[in-house]
């Protein structure tokens, strides 16, 4: 085959690419208590270590040769390193596994074996032989992104990281408890806000009291804007909300809520904002 610097000039190369790829559903694992063996003991397997350990999980690790910072782990008692080669049976009992070695053969084998028991595989740089695949993700607080390109291309995904890092809109992490404590109160109260209006209520002002530490304030007024006396006319399209707050769409809409008792309402938004 030539070689090819554009899809457009090797369309079979691009049907070749387009075989290969496989469509992941994106999701989150609670790991915590369970069993992930890491088959490798180079620096990527570290990285993966770390990212495991505060997941809580039960970290088995196998190689003939490890990294340091592997041995720290596990002369901590943080991991369990048998230092040997793999072999059949090791991922008896696993939830999830991660081949961490650069040997095909080795990671076909590994492959087989998670496949014939149910276990989730990871193959480092081995997309074919994968049933999930690590994103790049961007952390902020509680705030997790998950970046994937499906494997296509690592080197995007971590592009793609670095700006979303240096992004003013991961800001809005520092509204986290405030937006929890706010919906604890709507689930608590059984009422029905719609998931516009949630945007429609997320103001530079709410950042701010919330960004400031006045978490008190940013309550009721996020819960005001919500259920209180602030929610009636508030649009009902995102795509009219502004930076200082909501356009009113119509004069006539109707308040987002239900309730029957607006004096009850006033009292949760005052309890909230004092919890």
């Amino acid at each position: 085959m030539p070689w090819c610097t554009t899809s457009d000039a090797c369309p079979a190369m691009e049907k070749e690419n387009r075989d290969l790829m496989t469509n992941f559903y994106p999701v989150f694992l609670n790991l915590t208590g369970r069993r992930c063996v890491i088959i490798g003991g180079g620096q990527i397997a570290e990285g993966k270590i770390t990212k495991l350990l505060d997941s809580g999980a039960k970290i088995i690790v196998i190689s003939p040769d490890a990294t340091q910072g592997i041995r720290r782990f596990a002369k901590r008692g943080d991991i369990e390193f048998n230092l040997r080669k793999y072999q059949a049976g090791d991922l008896q009992g696993a939830f999830l596994a991660i081949a961490a070695t650069n040997d095909r053969e080795v990671n076909q084998e590994i492959f087989e074996e998670a496949e014939k028991l149910g276990v989730l595989l990871n193959a480092v740089d081995d997309v074919p032989r994968c049933s999930f695949i690590a994103p790049s993700i961007v952390e902020s607080g509680p705030v997790t992104i998950a970046i994937s390109t499906g494997g296509a291309s690592p080197a995007l995904a971590r592009k793609l990281r670095e700006t979303l890092s240096g992004s003013q809109d991961l800001d809005w992490t520092g509204a986290t408890s405030v937006l929890s404590k706010a919906r604890q109160v709507i689930k608590d109260r059984q009422v029905t806000v719609a998931p516009q209006r949630w945007q429609c209520c997320m103001t530079s002002e709410l950042l701010s009291l919330a960004k400031s530490g006045r978490e008190g304030q940013a309550v009721k007024l996020l819960l005001n804007g919500l259920l209180g006396k602030d929610s009636n006319g508030k649009c009902s399209n995102i795509a009219e909300c502004v930076d200082s707050g909501c356009q009113v769409k119509n004069q006539t809409a109707q308040a987002l809520v239900k309730s029957k008792d607006s004096q009850r309402t006033e009292d949760w938004i005052t309890q909230a904002a004092g919890d």
